[in-house]
């Protein structure tokens, strides 16, 4: 990777050194990886010129792919540990009848801009402290604004798990400031990276969680297609339970609460990371809490076992009134594994889509289905016009080295089909490469059933380079329609969405 800069000997409770995995008794599946986690990557703005991409990209497929996610990991002496520590980079692949237009950045939040002049770290992350760490008013992390990126009310929007977001330049990425929604939020408003937009009325929904030791709330919310503030709803939790992710039907807010649980009282006395505080507690079960997205009124509250859901698929409601919810569940946390960064997913334990459908009148589930893929898998995408409708495709990142003790990655394009007779297919990666990005479907609107394309980052740990990939949404087992190869490798990211040209 080309960097700028490469970090000094880690310095503090919970640095690391680089290298590859250190246990005698584990296997290397990802050679190359710790590469991405190494020095500064490049920022720029290129073009990409249509004889470069390899393939050929849909004629339909003409917008822009945002992504957003952690991508420096270094500051001075200290190094981080955890992949939600690093520093939040937004790129943006532009689509064109000539080619490609590739612009990355940093998003520069209050954290970025602070620690880039003092030359050095200064807040506590994630998973990582060291001496002299602060946090935001004594009680929070600073948000490095590194899960999610998408276009709204006519502005882009790049969020974080703490935190507002904060606005960015639609072509330039250029950080424009703190987003407050017309100060009606300030900075210490419980806000998710996870918001969910209604593609028929416009209306953004988030929530957010307060980990209170002596009342944990979850707040509700519902913006206006213009950016009005229309309901904000605090509901009373039973545990201080992480949420990082919820679904939206027609008429609901679906809530998946696992049983992971965070001990506030912990982290301020013990000067312990936000993800030393987190204890996964099964015994106290995983329950599914359903709200009107109207009033914010409680539906439902249903025990449905005691996994874990880090990210939702989908939710609609049929015509008999049902809700269907749609889930990768997991049988325990997966943030434990998102460190040491050298041996990434050295133990993770598998997941599955699992489809609940919930008589809310009864206050129970009535049919549950799981679709034939166990193994590590993540970054489920419906499509934004599917979002809290019916639908039968979605596609995923999955791990081919599921249960086999090794550092691994995303190395997998897995596509899902909840039609009978439907189940998954998937595309492998050649050895030495890996994927990242959520993978983003953009609808063919002149094809029907599920016709259209799905995008996601490549790295090749062996040439060290970088590349975006355009699949065929519907046979994405045949390979790459089209590759769009970077100059200069970035991280794998997290989560991603597509604004088709014009709209």
């Amino acid at each position: 990777m080309s960097v700028t800069d490469r970090p000094a000997d880690p310095v503090g409770s919970g640095a690391v050194s680089s290298g590859t995995v250190s246990s005698d008794t584990a296997q290397d599946f990802a050679p190359g990886l710790e590469r991405l986690f190494e020095g500064v990557p490049e920022t720029g703005d290129y073009r990409i010129p249509a004889a470069a991409i390899e393939g050929e990209l849909p004629a339909f497929l003409r917008g822009t792919y945002y992504v957003n996610g952690p991508a420096r990991f270094a500051r001075g002496e200290v190094r981080y540990r955890h992949w939600l520590d690093g520093d939040g980079m937004v790129c943006a692949l532009t689509l064109g009848d000539a080619g490609a237009r590739f612009v990355n950045r940093f998003v520069e939040s209050h954290k970025w801009r602070e620690e880039e002049a003092a030359g050095r770290a200064l807040y506590r992350t994630f998973g990582t402290r060291f001496p002299g760490d602060t946090l935001v008013r004594g009680i929070a992390l600073a948000s490095p604004v590194n899960v999610s990126v998408y276009e709204w009310n006519g502005k882009l929007l790049a969020f974080g798990e703490q935190g507002l977001p904060w606005e960015l330049d639609r072509s330039t990425l250029e950080t424009l400031g703190e987003f407050n929604f017309g100060r009606r939020l300030n900075p210490v408003s419980p806000f998710s990276a996870h918001p969910h937009f209604d593609p028929g009325s416009g209306e953004m929904f988030n929530f957010g969680v307060s980990f209170a030791a002596r009342r944990p709330t979850l707040t509700l919310y519902r913006f206006s297609p213009e950016g009005d503030l229309e309901l904000r709803r605090r509901h009373d939790l039973d545990h201080p339970r992480s949420v990082h992710d919820f679904a939206l039907s027609e008429h609901y807010a679906v809530f998946y609460l696992s049983p992971y649980v965070f001990d506030m009282e912990a982290f301020m006395e013990e000067g312990a990371t936000l993800v030393d505080g987190l204890a996964w507690r099964p015994e106290l079960g995983s329950r599914l809490r359903v709200f009107d997205r109207g009033t914010g009124d409680e539906v439902a509250d249903v025990a449905i076992g005691d996994k874990y859901c880090l990210h939702l698929v989908n939710a609609f409601e049929r015509e008999d009134g049902k809700l269907v919810l749609d889930v990768v569940e997991l049988e325990e946390p997966v943030y434990p594994d998102y460190h040491p960064l050298e041996e990434l997913f050295l133990d993770v334990e598998p997941g599955q889509p699992v489809r609940r459908v919930v008589d809310l009148d009864a206050g129970e589930v009535v049919e549950r289905r799981e679709l034939p893929y166990r193994e590590t898998c993540d970054f489920p995408n419906v499509g934004p016009d599917k979002v809290g409708r019916p639908y039968e495709n979605f596609w995923m990142l999955g791990m081919s080295k599921s249960g086999e003790r090794g550092r691994k990655f995303f190395d997998r394009l897995v596509h899902c089909r909840w039609a009978e007779g439907g189940g998954t297919t998937h595309w492998q990666a050649p050895a030495g490469r890996y994927l990242g990005g959520e993978p983003v479907f953009v609808p063919d609107p002149a094809g029907e059933g599920g016709a259209g394309a799905v995008i996601c980052q490549e790295y090749d740990g062996v040439s060290d380079e970088g590349a975006f990939l355009v699949f065929d949404a519907q046979d994405v087992a045949a390979g790459p329609l089209a590759r769009v190869p970077l100059r200069a490798p970035v991280p794998l990211l997290f989560h991603a969405s597509f604004e088709t040209a014009g709209e």
